[in-house]
């Protein structure tokens, strides 16, 4: 989100600089009417208009208009003094910054307190911290490379990594055009071709990182940095491009204007971003602002100029800071059970939106970045810039020791306990299903907060291999000196049995070797992640399956999660399915191993943890139901019919998480969680299944 206009470079307050005022140019409206666009199309997406999914390539297009406008500011400020003063340029984008972050961060704090799930209040007070102190980015992407948290709704301060990313570069890119322009000695060719060099290794890290880990790709100032650079470029030549013959400059803007509309049409959630897709909307940034720097009658800036464009791009900062949490904290003020707005409402908000932009653009940002006391005095404005950083972070680092209250009730039975002093702990879970409790039990263990940042050992060793690994590296548990052994194979929802198999394997002597992939069936059937076949799980599967012959297992327990579409769906579903899951099985048993085939476990109705927060004393209205809860009949049953081909006995875990008589899938039993999320057993709950999963296994 860039934070630089057109308007600012004429009259914004330059500090400790001798930058004349007569030698700014005049103000260029196509840049107003271009961040107009801009901004537009990130709010169509955020609103999640069809017609515009790819809109999140505005932020692409702001990149370049910032990269153009501060290095435009800091060549002139060059050129009339011979140098820079980075206390003026600091302080300027403070105030230029801060004074309306600062307050949308504590309005947003507030909201999140007020209205979002008590159970995520401290992850969002992070955020806020990040936001304050412009890294989070970081949080992202770290919590995007985070299977587990993958799943979660987004944080009301997400919005804030592109500001994050932003004045990271900022951070340095004043000392290296410094630094460049006395070793080169002002010629600018060659400050260009170093910054040339210096923007393609950005991009080329990009379009690696974005097969490597998307988050980071989409998140690191590293990555991005090459957008913030094409307009820096642009700008060390905009004074050759104003000697463009207008019938050049004229179809070059339009033409950049189309790539930016097409982006923003054809792109979509499913694209790889930014990978070389980005190039797209930032060659139309770049050729609109390029065609803009010649005077031309009939260019886009004919359109970009227009009064109405030029109005929302003066406010497009503040759109951008307050339309993002009004769509993720408004519907849960409302009452929306699911948390989200639909497309009408959405829109709605986005339009309300310009209400606390325009009133923080007249109140705020003008009265504090143009105010008498500040213009000229630079010390004055790095001072406010820290204070206002501070207390804000202050603020969010002291919100995280008065979360919202959470309504709890009498204790229950610990659940742990209960089942493992039970002679028949089968029986015992099913009579605690079937009392499972309607208000959050005071005992709950862990508390609601500490649910989902818990991590079993095959997490926090690495062990659950991300997206991207083609390799299969068996981990080792339990007694590894043992002469049985027995393997857990699958995807994520084989590894959220790796607690109880971890107690079973310790308690029983058995040497527990773990191979489980981020998203990967264990059927042999191609499926689509991120728009694209997702062979490296197909790669990763092939190598397992050849290791586990190698290791000669006494037994391999598989399971997969019911989710995922096939690259190459057949007429008949089930029959791919059934295949696939037969030939698997038929591979592992070659290895002589006993294959134990453990059916997906029912999923709840949205996050249950988040639903448990929210409805604290009505624990039954998070409840999902069978057969509901089932999340593909056809897929379920085709593990059994492929289990039954290849001879292959099967769990069902459904009795261990539904009342037998009702078919009541609770989101606690006893004092335990159920869930870590939409879809995935919580620790606590698959440990707590230890001797009813180890009997499971015994019958076998």
């Amino acid at each position: 989100m860039t934070c630089a206009t057109s308007a600012e470079v004429r009259t914004a307050p330059t500090g400790g600089t001798a930058v004349p005022p007569r030698r700014h140019p005049a103000p260029r409206l196509d840049i107003q009417g271009l961040r107009a666009v801009a901004v537009g199309l990130v709010v169509l997406s955020h609103a999640g208009v069809a017609g515009a999914a790819g809109g999140y390539v505005g932020v692409d297009v702001f990149f370049v208009i910032s990269g153009f406008l501060i290095t435009s500011l800091l060549l002139r400020e060059l050129a009339a003094t011979g140098r820079v003063s980075l206390r003026a340029f600091y302080a300027r984008r403070a105030l230029r910054l801060l004074p309306a972050s600062a307050l949308v961060i504590v309005t947003t704090l507030a909201g999140a307190w007020l209205f979002l799930s008590p159970a995520r209040f401290a992850e969002y007070a992070g955020d806020a911290l990040g936001s304050a102190l412009y890294t989070v980015n970081f949080r992202l992407a770290a919590a995007g490379t985070d299977y587990l948290a993958q799943t979660a709704p987004p944080s009301p301060f997400q919005h804030f990594w592109s500001l994050a990313v932003e004045e990271q570069f900022y951070l340095v890119w004043p000392l290296l055009l410094l630094l460049g322009t006395r070793l080169v000695r002002g010629r600018r060719r060659l400050l260009a071709a170093g910054l040339g060099a210096l923007c393609l290794a950005s991009f080329a890290l990009g379009v690696r990182m974005t097969d490597l880990s998307a988050p980071w790709a989409y998140f690191s100032s590293l990555t991005r940095a090459w957008e913030l650079g094409a307009g820096a470029l642009l700008a060390l030549c905009a004074a050759r491009l104003r000697k463009l013959p207008g019938a050049v400059a004229s179809p070059l803007s339009w033409l950049g204007l189309a790539c930016i509309a097409l982006a923003a049409v054809v792109y979509d959630d499913g694209t790889p971003f930014p990978g070389p897709y980005a190039l797209l909307p930032v060659l139309g940034a770049v050729l609109v602002l390029a065609g803009g720097c010649a005077p031309a009658r009939h260019g886009a800036g004919r359109l970009l100029g227009r009064r109405p464009l030029v109005r929302l791009g003066g406010l497009s900062y503040g759109w951008y800071l307050w339309h993002w949490p009004l769509l993720v904290v408004a519907p849960a003020a409302l009452g929306r059970t699911d948390g989200t707005a639909g497309v009408p409402l959405a829109l709605g908000l986005c339009a309300a939106a310009l209400g606390p932009a325009w009133l923080t653009l007249r109140l705020v940002e003008d009265p504090v970045r143009f105010h008498r006391a500040l213009a000229g005095r630079p010390g004055r404005g790095l001072a406010l810039g820290a204070g206002l950083s501070a207390g804000t972070a202050a603020l969010a680092l002291t919100a995280t020791a008065v979360p919202p209250a959470i309504e709890t009730g009498p204790p229950a039975p610990p659940l742990a306990r209960e089942l493992a002093a039970a002679p028949d702990a089968g029986a015992r879970l099913a009579g605690l299903l079937t009392a499972s409790p309607g208000v959050l039990p005071g005992n709950l263990s862990p508390a609601l907060p500490e649910v989902k940042t818990s991590r079993s050992a095959v997490y926090r060793d690495g062990c659950h291999v991300d997206h991207g690994t083609t390799r299969a590296t068996p981990c080792v548990y339990g007694d590894r000196t043992a002469a049985r052994t027995v393997v857990l194979f699958g995807d994520s929802h084989a590894a959220q049995w790796f607690p109880a198999l971890d107690r079973l394997a310790t308690a029983r002597g058995w040497r527990l070797v773990s191979l489980t992939k981020a998203s990967c069936k264990a059927a042999e059937v191609t499926i689509v992640r991120q728009g694209r076949p997702y062979t490296a799980c197909d790669t990763w599967r092939a190598d397992a399956v050849a290791k586990i012959g190698a290791l000669g297992p006494d037994l391999v327990v598989v399971s997969s999660s019911e989710a995922g579409d096939p690259a190459r769906p057949e007429a008949d579903p089930a029959r791919q399915w059934t295949t696939g899951h037969t030939d698997t099985f038929r591979r592992l048993g070659a290895s002589g191993a006993r294959v134990v085939a453990l059916l997906d476990t029912p999923w709840p109705q949205g996050d249950p943890v988040d639903c448990a927060g929210a409805n604290s004393g009505q624990l039954h209205a998070c409840a999902a139901r069978l057969p509901d809860a089932v999340r593909d009949p056809v897929r379920h049953a085709a593990v059994r019919a492929a289990a039954d081909a290849a001879g292959v006995p099967v769990v069902d875990p459904a009795p261990w998480l539904c009342a037998a008589r009702t078919g009541v899938c609770p989101v606690v039993v006893a004092d335990t969680p159920v869930y870590r999320d939409d879809s995935h057993l919580s620790e606590a709950y698959a440990q707590a299944l230890t001797p009813v999963l180890g009997r499971a296994l015994d019958r076998l």
